[in-house]
This record gives C-alpha cells, structure tokens and sequence, in this order.
C-alpha cells in the first residue's frame, strides 16, 4: 500500500508546528522572568527606601535604647540582598531559555530571510550564584 502523497508534507509540518510552539513557550517564560525581575527590584527598592528612612528616624531619635531597633534593621536590609541573587538568577535563567529558543527556531526553520538567524548566546558560567544563604555581615550589596 502506498502512502497518501499529503501524508508525508503533514508529518514534516509536525516537527515545525511542535517546535514553533517550544519556542513560544521558552520565549513566554523568559518573558515572564523579566517581569518578575521587574517586581522585585521594584519591591525592593520600596523596601530599602522604607527601612533607610526607619534608620535615618532612629538616629535622629539618638539615643542609646533604640540599638535593637537599629539591628533589626540593619539584618533586615542584609535579608533584601536576596533581590541581588535573584536578580543574577533570573537574567542567567533568561540568557538560557533564550538560547534554547533560538537554537531551536534556527535548527527548525533554518535562517532567516535575511540571512543567518541571530543566536543569543549561552551564559558564559553554569551557575551566577553559588550562595544559598544570607548571613548578617557576609556580603554588603547596597
């Protein structure tokens, strides 16, 4: 029995259509880790104007009993430097899912019209951070 001649342009067309569509899911996902970024750069900007303005109340107040409160502070802007992590994630994950994306689109469909199709590239390093924690004092970002 011979094959339908439609048969074999559809199973071609199903690689493309299969790989068409993992592109647009790595390129919504990078999306969607730039918008996060955005979030927390701008929650923690929020926050680090909040508690700078905290601290600038209890020197003003100047005396030695609000020493506590100064601490509290002083480990809670220490724990806003996990916006400086997840930021280095986040872009490094991006760099990666775009990558794949194009490494895909370009395997699946060849070169552009004008040519060779631009390829972001890999990130240079597996990983950008290798902390797992935050301790008070380790590492002063801001």
């Amino acid at each position: 029995m011979t094959p339908m001649p439609h048969a074999e342009p559809q199973d071609a067309a199903l690689p493309l259509l299969l790989a068409a569509d993992l592109q647009d899911h790595l390129m919504v996902a990078g999306h969607d880790l730039e918008r996060l970024q955005r979030l927390l750069a701008d929650t923690c900007d929020t926050l680090m104007a909040r508690f700078h303005g905290a601290l600038g109340q209890i020197d003003a107040a100047g005396t030695d009993r609000l020493d506590g409160a100064r601490s509290q502070l002083a480990e809670a802007v220490t724990a806003l430097q996990f916006q400086d992590l997840a930021s280095q994630l986040i872009a490094h994950t991006h760099q990666r899912l775009r990558n794949c994306a194009d490494l895909l689109a370009h395997d699946a469909f060849g070169p552009d019209a004008e040519g060779e199709a631009v390829i972001a590239p890999p990130p240079l390093r597996p990983n950008p951070v290798t902390q797992d924690e935050m301790d008070a004092g380790s590492v002063e970002l801001f």
